[in-house]
């Protein structure tokens, strides 16, 4: 099976080559290799690669800059996702795409479900919504959508490094306490579609992060714990929390994305892994 991987240099197409199971022919492209806002180019890569799987981990991710730079996020974000359902249409391939929790608008206070009512609230929710709609009417029958949230690795620029660096570096921290959610590691996310390109079968739109429930203020502080703990950090700062009205950013947030993974887990027969667990073994690795 010949499985192409979009977003090459991202936190999760690392991943995703890092755990290669061993029967794929898998080729891993960047914007360098593969533009995908370039319709012409991705016919003819697309006709001329056969790939049986497009893994479309390829995004605009700069949630704030978004808001300024919004023919380029939906270029990609939309656009991009529309131009590979149309040439995986001519191809008989099937895609899996990554979405995410910013396509609901946080006034929920209990996991959204897969088929909850859409509402972003800024321009990335936005234009990754209109993709999955593109993408859902091209290919209904050959496509899985995966909304996920909060994502990290050892690999690439995130939360977690950003918060060991500043906990070297500052006497203390204020952390947001009202925006609640559930962090993924990237290697939990990747097991999860490795698992899916197995199952043709699937398909429709389901929801995978790590298990439990945090706020940013909490994932911080599990960060500085687990840092003093396995030696990243050498000593304890303060960690405040303060309310999201303190820490203004041009894109507004949900305050709730936490989301229900019931039907990923059983369609991959994986399980979640608390958040923290997961953590841990990242902090291992880095």
């Amino acid at each position: 099976m010949k499985v192409l991987i979009t977003g090459k240099g991202g936190q999760l197409a690392w991943e995703l080559e890092r755990t290669i199971p061993v029967a794929y022919d898998v080729l891993c492209v960047g914007k360098n290799e593969l533009d995908i806002t370039d319709l012409d180019a991705i016919n003819l890569f697309i006709s001329k690669e056969q790939p049986d799987i497009v893994i479309n981990a390829a995004a605009y991710t700069a949630v704030d800059k978004a808001e300024e730079d919004i023919e380029v996020a939906y270029d990609v974000n939309e656009k991009g996702v529309r131009y590979l359902a149309e040439a995986c249409q001519k191809t008989n391939a099937r895609i899996l795409h990554v979405s995410t929790d910013f396509v609901f608008d946080g006034s929920n206070t209990t996991p959204y479900q897969t088929d909850a009512m859409t509402n972003p609230i800024n321009v990335y929710g936005a234009s990754k919504l209109a993709g999955d709609n593109a993408l859902q009417n091209i290919l209904p029958e050959r496509s899985v959508i995966v909304r996920t949230a909060w994502v990290y690795s050892v690999h690439g620029n995130n939360f977690v490094k950003s918060m060991l660096r500043l906990m070297e570096d500052k006497p203390q921290l204020g952390i947001v306490y009202d925006q609640v959610g559930t962090p993924t590691w990237a290697r939990g996310l990747a097991a999860w579609l490795w698992a899916i390109v197995e199952k043709p079968e699937v398909k429709g739109v389901y929801h995978w992060t790590d298990a439990g429930v945090a706020s940013w203020y909490d994932f911080a502080i599990a960060i500085q714990e687990l840092g003093i703990e396995k030696g990243l950090l050498k000593k304890a700062i303060p960690v405040l929390p303060i309310p999201s009205s303190a820490y203004p950013t041009p894109a507004k947030r949900p305050a709730f994305s936490v989301i229900d993974k019931t039907s990923a887990e059983e369609v991959s027969s994986l399980n979640t892994i608390h958040w923290r667990k997961q953590l841990s073994l990242m902090m291992d690795e880095l």
